[in-house]
């Protein structure tokens, strides 16, 4: 009888202090798909212990086993990140060339084309067309 105390109190002990050790061996993985999130599971190994006690035929012995745990992950980012920066396509066409010159033939034209009193509206609305294709031309 003192031995199986003695087993069963060596148990106990064991198996408070075996999580405690594991905390450093911990595995993170990250699962992702390019343009969805991507979740982080951390595991661990987990070593476990069962007595199975015995008769006066058969001597009780001790199963063993690890067992992966998921445990919550650390906020510092794994050494291994792949993922990859994606880059947005970025409209460069720089249009103010057209616009000038097209602005100021369209003022012209408007200066041309109106008559009188006419021509304080003419010009500046013919200097915003001619500004807008002027920049439709030029590419923008």
């Amino acid at each position: 009888m003192p031995a199986l105390k003695a087993a069963l109190a060596s148990l106990l002990i064991g198996t408070a202090t075996v999580p405690c050790i594991g905390l450093a061996g911990a595995k993170a993985q990250t699962v992702s798909q390019p343009g969805y999130s991507h979740t982080t599971q951390c595991f661990r190994d987990e070593y476990r212990e069962e007595y199975i006690p015995g008769t006066k035929d058969r001597p009780g012995y001790v199963r063993n086993w690890t067992e992966k745990v998921e445990i919550a992950c650390s906020d510092t980012p794994s050494r291994s990140s792949t993922q990859k920066h994606q880059t947005a396509d970025v409209d460069n066409n720089d249009c103010s060339q057209g616009s000038v010159i097209g602005g100021l033939l369209g003022a012209g034209l408007g200066a041309a084309l109106s008559r009188k009193e006419g021509r304080w509206v003419g010009v500046p609305v013919g200097a915003a067309a001619g500004a807008v294709v002027g920049c439709q031309v030029d590419g923008g």
